[in-house]
């Protein structure tokens, strides 16, 4: 789930794509847990403000097929492709697991690696249709685009208030900055210990 911005107190739910079919149906793409929960939550807003009502909706491959109560035919339902749908912060569950959280608990929270060092602060949480990616303002200025994966993200802290990174698998890292990591760790370029001679002309 993902929010418009940190002082937007909605939540992304969903993002409608295709019509389906010609009474109005369109296909949706859901951030749910459970696509078919999309209309659990009461009716659902579009940035621009408009109120969409879930009447059915039914699983379909990869996404779920939905009909709203203000679209009546294909040329409204075509209208709406691409549009996003939010629900306010305060209708979504609040007894989450511990290690649970929705992405917009994440925005305005501190950025670290590591090693404890302050890296900058997110900024918001995109799906740009190839996983979720973060976008960090970084502490020396800039912003940076984070894949928001287990191996570039390996935790999130919402109670402390931190996000860890790791700043190799999050891009963050200039290629020489890796070959010295690499270098320190005591590694070849293969991975086998960096032997006396090794790549050195005799």
């Amino acid at each position: 789930m993902k929010k418009p911005s940190k002082n937007d107190t909605r939540v992304q739910l969903a993002v409608i794509g295709a019509p389906q079919g010609l009474r109005g149906e369109v296909r949706v793409k859901t951030f749910t847990d459970d696509p078919l929960a999309i209309g659990d939550y009461g009716p659902l807003s579009t940035e621009d403000g408009r109120t969409l009502t879930v009447l059915n909706v039914r699983p379909a491959k990869n996404v779920v097929v939905a009909r709203f109560a203000e679209v009546a035919d294909r040329t409204a339902a075509e209208a709406l492709n691409g549009t996003a749908l939010f629900v306010e912060r305060a209708a979504l569950p609040a007894d989450l697991e511990e290690d649970e959280f929705y992405h917009a608990d994440l925005i305005g929270l501190s950025v670290i690696d590591g090693e404890g060092e302050r890296v900058g602060r997110v900024q918001a949480l995109h799906d740009f249709g190839g996983g979720d990616i973060m976008e960090v303002a970084l502490a020396v200025g800039g912003m940076a685009m984070v894949p928001f994966t287990q191996a570039a993200v390996p935790q999130v802290r919402v109670s402390e208030g931190l996000v860890e990174i790791d700043r190799v698998a999050a891009g963050l890292v200039d290629d020489e900055d890796a070959d010295d990591l690499d270098d320190a760790d005591g590694l070849d370029d293969a991975g086998g210990p960096d032997m006396p001679g090794d790549g050195d002309a005799p």
